[in-house]
C-alpha cells in the first residue's frame, strides 16, 4: 500500500478536530475483513489506500494532521500506526472494552477538551466510500461554523436513492430553510413499506453516522442527558493526556454503560441540525454495496486486482490477490473472495447470511479464520 502524503497544516483552522472510528469488525466483509484485520485496514476498492488511509486524508485536507485522533480497539493499536505513520502514538485513543459509541465519543471528547476549550469536531467513520472529497470539506466546514456559533449538534444525511431497510433515518422539518435543517427525530432501521413512505414524504434522509459539534456542546450533552456516564469519565481529567491517563481507563473504561451516541444523545438533545450532503456516499457495507460502486467489465463483474477470464459469467464480485490470474465460468451474481486461507464462492442474493457463515466456520476450524 501506498504510504500518503498529506496537505500542509499551515493555513488550516487549529480549532478543527477529528475523531475517526475505526473500532469495528466489519463481519459482513468475510473473508476478506477478520477480526484480527478489519475491512477499515484494507485496500478494498483496489486504489492502493486502505479505508482509513483515504478517509485521513480526506480529512487531512482541512483538519490539522496532529488534531486527528483515531479511536481503536487496543488490538488494532500497530495496525493504526503502521498504516498512517504520521499519527503519533498518542492520538490513537484505545478502547480496552467494547462499550459501543457513546462512551468513546465522551472519552474523546473530554480529551480534545482539554488540549483546546474552543474545539469543534467531527466523529466519523474510517470505512465509508466518498466520491466528492471537496463537497465533503465545504460541508463539515458549513457544519463546524454552526457549532462554532450556536450549542447545536450537527450531522450530515444522506439523500436517499430507494427505500433502504439497513439504514436509519433522519426526519427534518418540512419547512426547514435551504442547507442546515432543523431534526425532527431520527427513525430506526424501517421495513420495506415504511422506507417506501419515508421517500414519499419527502423529508427524509439516511443516517450516514457522520456528526459534528463542539466540545463544549457535546460535553454539556452528556452531562444534562447521560450525567452517571459524564461523571465515571469528567473523573478522570486531569490523567488525560498524561503518562497516567491509560491506567485511568483501563481501571474504568468498563464501568461505561453500553450505549449508542444515538440513544444516549441524538434522542434526547433539542437542538439537532441535519445538512443534506452534496457529496456522493456509500457505508461500503457489505459486498453487494461494495460491488455497486466498483467499475465493471462488459459482463458486468467487478474485479479487484485478479486477472479475469470469463465465459458466461454475469453480475459477479470478483477479488484476489494481486495479478492472480481467475477462470470462472456458469456463474452468475456471485461473490468470489480469494486470499491465502480462504476462498468463498457465495450467491450474493444471500450476502446478509454472511455472518452466520463466519459462525459456522470459527466453529468448525478456530477462531484464527474469523
Amino acid at each position: 500500500m501506498q504510504i500518503p502524503r498529506f496537505a500542509r497544516n499551515d493555513n488550516m483552522n487549529k480549532n478543527y478536530y477529528a475523531v475517526l472510528m475505526a473500532g469495528g469488525v466489519g463481519s459482513r466483509f468475510w473473508p476478506m475483513s477478520t477480526t484480527q484485520n478489519p475491512k477499515q485496514f484494507h485496500d478494498m476498492l483496489g486504489t492502493g489506500d486502505s479505508l482509513i488511509q483515504k478517509t485521513f486524508k480526506r480529512l487531512n485536507k482541512f483538519v490539522p494532521t496532529e488534531n486527528i485522533l483515531i479511536l481503536t480497539n487496543e488490538r488494532y493499536n500497530d495496525l493504526v500506526l503502521e498504516q498512517l505513520p504520521l499519527v503519533k502514538p498518542e492520538q490513537v485513543v484505545l478502547e480496552p472494552a467494547m462499550r459501543n459509541t457513546a462512551p468513546c465519543i465522551l472519552y474523546a471528547a473530554l480529551k480534545i477538551q482539554k488540549m483546546n476549550p474552543d474545539g469543534v469536531m467531527i466523529v466519523a467513520p474510517s470505512d465509508h466510500w466518498i466520491e466528492d472529497e471537496a463537497a465533503f470539506a465545504d460541508d463539515v466546514t458549513t457544519c463546524f461554523e454552526k457549532c462554532e456559533s450556536e450549542e447545536v449538534l450537527c450531522t450530515l444525511g444522506i439523500k436517499p436513492t430507494f427505500p433502504n431497510t439497513g439504514f436509519g433515518y433522519i426526519e427534518f422539518e418540512k419547512d426547514s430553510s435551504e442547507g442546515l435543517k432543523k431534526v425532527n427525530q431520527f427513525r430506526e432501521k424501517p421495513d420495506y413499506e415504511t422506507a417506501k413512505e419515508f421517500l414519499a414524504q419527502g423529508n427524509f434522509l439516511w443516517n450516514a453516522g457522520i456528526f459534528m459539534w463542539s466540545v463544549k456542546t457535546i460535553v454539556n450533552a452528556f452531562k444534562n442527558y447521560q450525567p452517571t456516564q459524564f461523571s465515571l469519565f469528567e473523573s478522570g481529567m486531569q490523567c488525560y493526556n498524561t503518562s497516567e491517563e491509560r491506567a485511568f481507563i483501563q481501571e474504568n473504561y468498563q464501568k461505561a454503560e453500553n450505549i449508542s451516541i444515538d440513544y444516549a444523545i441524538l434522542e434526547n438533545s433539542k437542538s439537532i441540525f441535519v445538512l443534506p450532503a452534496t457529496f456522493d456516499w456509500n457505508d461500503l457495507g457489505t459486498w453487494g454495496s461494495l460491488y455497486d460502486k466498483l467499475d465493471k467489465d462488459e459482463n458486468n463483474n467487478a474485479i479487484v486486482n485478479g486477472k479475469v477470464i470469463s465465459e458466461d459469467a454475469k453480475g459477479n464480485m470478483i477479488r484476489s490477490p494481486k495479478d492472480k490470474i481467475v477462470i470462472v465460468d456458469g456463474l452468475e451474481d456471485y461473490i468470489i473472495i480469494d486470499k491465502e486461507e480462504v476462498l468463498m464462492i457465495y450467491p450474493k442474493s444471500k450476502e446478509q447470511d454472511i455472518k452466520q457463515v463466519v459462525a459456522k466456520v470459527k466453529e468448525k476450524f478456530g477462531a484464527k479464520y474469523a
